[in-house]
């Protein structure tokens, strides 16, 4: 067993496209890019979008933000 044992075989995403969008807004987010975060907020939040694109999406934003980050935040304090 190791730290990212990943034994879900179900969570298959309904829309990869959605989700590499959920993955990008995870990325903007823990880098402080708040333009590009709105922006796909906007895109998914425009009503185009159905419930299984969106559950697609914070699916994506999920599975990145579950990834630790590499470096703490306390490193660059002084």
């Amino acid at each position: 067993m190791g730290l990212f044992n990943r034994k879900n075989t179900d969570s298959t995403p309904a829309d990869p496209a959605m989700t590499e969008k959920g993955r990008e807004y995870a990325i903007a987010k823990r880098h402080g890019d708040r333009k590009t975060a709105n922006r796909l907020i906007r895109e998914i939040g425009d009503g185009s979008s159905t419930s299984q694109e969106r559950a697609a999406f914070w699916q994506g934003a999920d599975s990145y933000d579950n990834i630790p980050p590499a470096y703490s935040k306390r490193r660059n304090r002084r």
